[in-house]
């Protein structure tokens, strides 16, 4: 991986804390998957080396708690792990656009889902799926109906 200028990032925890949870995706090739990451918004907080000076490890933050790590995968990379992750008033569809120049992944959306949320789903090269999820907060409070519905629903059995 070649050395970089840390992206501006206004907003974005650079402190080091204990993360309650996090992602660890594997990927074939970590250069590219993480600049996948970063047209997506998130930010470089660390690129560990190995005992060879090779990568072995990229931090990978969006807002303080929305922390990735990519590692080398071990043989090919599988894909398949799908986090979902609070959008936190990220314009979805300019980020649409600006993931539709990168290279390697996908993007669906953003789509509105039947719980009131916007989502935009996104596939890094490996497979691996990231939904970022907005709260279409307008339609939630203006809607008593479905917000008796919801609050309804809560502790009520599965049918």
């Amino acid at each position: 991986m070649t050395e970089s200028t840390p992206r501006p990032a206004p907003g974005i925890d650079r402190d080091i804390y204990p993360m309650p949870a996090f992602v660890k995706f594997e990927a074939a090739d970590l250069h590219a998957t993480t600049r996948w990451y970063e047209a997506a918004g998130f930010v470089v907080l660390a690129a560990m080396p190995g005992p060879d000076g090779a990568t072995v490890l990229v931090h990978l933050r969006r807002r303080r708690y929305q922390d990735i790590l990519v590692v080398p995968a071990r043989g090919t990379a599988t894909g398949g792990l799908r986090v979902v992750m609070a959008a936190g008033g990220d314009d979805l569809a300019q980020r649409a656009a600006d993931l539709a120049a990168a290279q390697g992944g996908t993007v669906e959306g953003p789509a509105p889902t039947p719980w009131r949320s916007t989502d935009l789903t996104l596939t890094d090269p490996d497979g691996n799926v990231v939904i970022l999820t907005e709260p279409r907060m307008a339609e939630i409070e203006t809607d008593a109906a479905w917000s008796d519905m919801v609050r309804g629903s809560i502790g009520r059995p599965v049918s």
